[in-house]
């Protein structure tokens, strides 16, 4: 996602489905076979694991992520774009700076991110 206008288009999307804690929009970004990265994803589901892959499971980490943070909400401070993949930069409802890097696939969904944590 190389393109200027649609990486920040991306960026408003996402931010608003999120901040709108609308699981069906925020999944919409994603093809059914993204792999998503974070540190977070052992603590909310108990499993340690570093990952998750597939959008259903995706579905099932951010329905238990979104009930244990009920004051969640994302501000946008930077949207960096590199030949092909889209990294946001913001601040959650913690105060903590969140860089997410996503990586399209040929259809414009998201086929892989990684969220790294201040």
């Amino acid at each position: 996602m190389p393109d200027r206008n649609k990486a920040e288009a991306f960026a408003r999307a996402w931010l608003a489905a999120w901040n709108d804690r609308d699981i069906d929009r925020i999944l919409s970004h994603y093809s059914d076979g993204v792999v998503f990265h974070s540190p977070r994803i052992a603590r909310v589901m108990g499993n340690g694991a570093p990952s998750v892959s597939g959008k259903t499971a995706l579905r099932d980490y951010w329905t238990e992520a979104l009930k244990r943070a009920p004051e969640l909400f994302f501000e946008l401070e930077a949207v960096l774009t590199s030949s092909d993949a889209l990294t946001l930069l913001y601040t959650n409802h913690r105060e903590e700076r969140v860089a997410e890097t996503f990586l399209f696939d040929a259809h414009g969904e998201v086929r892989e991110s990684v969220a790294a944590y201040d």
